[in-house]
């Protein structure tokens, strides 16, 4: 039982492998959406966009165009054009929701979920089989783990940006 021997040499190695299994998640997780963006007429940005619309839209605060471009680190020229795009294509929808009616929040289209749900639907189970195999509480650890892993690549990516 070498690991238990020593600790720093074990936190070492699994660092080494963690930081090797989320590239490769990544990396996976990439080859998937360039897929969907190809079959479905998508650019790289507008599938990134769908995403943080659909992030946001679940989190209950569904983005405005301006915080679309700052998300996605676009000009406002650029977002719009986007959102013109995917609008037309009935991925996305603006709607004006508040008292205010200058506040526009983009929300998924019903095409684009459509589209994303024969698309996704099929890996649902495999995903469910491997969260099967983990209790609450590890979940919740693993929870914890990859929620400090994004925010520490978002803080990272804001500094690029500045």
């Amino acid at each position: 039982m070498e690991d238990l021997k020593d600790p720093t040499a074990e936190r070492q190695r699994l660092r080494s492998r963690l930081v090797d299994l989320l590239n490769s998640y990544a990396s996976e997780a990439n080859h998937i959406g360039h897929a969907f963006a190809g079959r479905n007429q998508l650019h790289g940005p507008d599938l990134h966009a769908l995403l943080a619309v659909m992030h946001a839209e679940r989190a209950g605060a569904p983005l405005t165009p301006g915080r679309l471009g700052e998300v996605m680190g676009l000009s406002s020229g650029a977002t719009t054009a986007m959102i013109d795009r995917l609008e037309r294509a009935g991925h996305l929808r603006r709607l004006r929701e508040s008292n205010d009616r200058r506040v526009v929040h983009l929300r998924y289209g019903d095409t684009g979920m459509a589209l994303a749900q024969a698309f996704f639907t099929p890996l649902a189970p495999r995903t469910d089989e491997v969260m099967a195999r983990f209790d609450v509480a590890e979940l919740q650890v693993v929870e914890r783990f990859v929620q400090g892993m994004v925010d520490a690549l978002t803080g990272y990516r804001d500094e690029l940006r500045s």
